[in-house]
């Protein structure tokens, strides 16, 4: 059987918070939206789901920090653009844009303290 994952869900505090935060960082509004739980969808068809900590079953032993919601850029200028649009909008940086062995990378933390990578590879 062949799989491939498509849709990622994060354990957040209060869901119409956290989606207003993913909104200005993706730049477009959650297609579903309620008290409990919000869906983005990527451009690239990924499904993003922010899903209450508090109404999840069975309950999340874990919440923000323990992974990393990755977004893949083409090159160097388009990590330092959207470094430049998520400190704008609020995102506590907690590793400014460098090189690494892999590449080119910045990590943000969102309001739960989930871990969000923006990188482009090294050629």
């Amino acid at each position: 059987m062949n799989t491939v994952a498509h849709y990622f869900l994060l354990y957040v505090d209060s869901p119409a918070t956290s989606a207003n935060f993913y909104s200005r960082l993706l730049g477009k509004p959650p297609v579903e939206l309620n008290p409990t739980f919000a869906l983005f969808i990527l451009d690239n068809g990924v499904k993003l789901g922010l899903w209450s900590r508090h109404t999840v079953e069975p309950a999340a032993q874990m919440t923000g920090g323990g992974s990393e919601v990755d977004f893949s850029l083409p090159d160097q200028a388009g990590v330092d653009a959207l470094h430049d649009q998520w400190a704008a909008c609020g995102a506590t940086i907690i590793q400014s844009p460098a090189p690494v062995d892999f590449g080119y990378t910045f990590v943000a933390q969102d309001l739960d303290g989930h871990r969000l990578r923006a990188f482009s590879l090294s050629d």
